[in-house]
């Protein structure tokens, strides 16, 4: 009986994947520009046929904050790319395309939710109470 080895245990594109991810990762953290100081690749999803390749990223700012990111990437896309054929080794680099992960922030709001709601049902704490006003304080500052 033949031994399986490690490479084969899942398919080349959920490989592809996980390598795409890590070269592109590595190369933001090469590049020296502000809009990309606090964005980070959370996951890269290639397709089947290899031709194109989304970028989930995920960034501290906000909307304004985004757009700038997504025209630094637009501008860095060719090195990128460049980056992901040279280090994969592969026949076809597929399309990078960047796309903001919703996922991380639409967990945190679902979060903030039902933790808005344990403390309306709490009896130490009444609606909209005093945690409520000292954060609206702090958001107005």
């Amino acid at each position: 009986m033949k031994k399986r080895t490690p490479s084969r245990d899942y398919p080349r594109t959920a490989r592809l994947n996980s390598l795409v991810r890590e070269i592109v990762a590595e190369e933001i953290e090469r590049i020296d520009d502000d809009r990309l100081q606090a964005v980070s690749v959370t996951s890269v999803v290639v397709d089947a046929d290899m031709s194109r390749a989304a970028v989930y990223f995920d960034h501290g700012g906000d909307e304004e904050a985004l757009s700038e990111i997504e025209a630094a990437f637009a501008e860095l896309r060719p090195r990128l790319q460049s980056a992901v054929g040279r280090q994969a080794k592969i026949k076809r680099t597929p399309e990078l395309r960047f796309e903001a992960d919703k996922v991380l922030r639409s967990a945190l709001r679902i979060e903030d939710v039902l933790r808005g709601l344990q403390n309306v049902g709490s009896p130490t704490e009444p609606a909209g109470g005093a945690a409520g006003e000292a954060a609206g304080e702090d958001a107005g500052e």
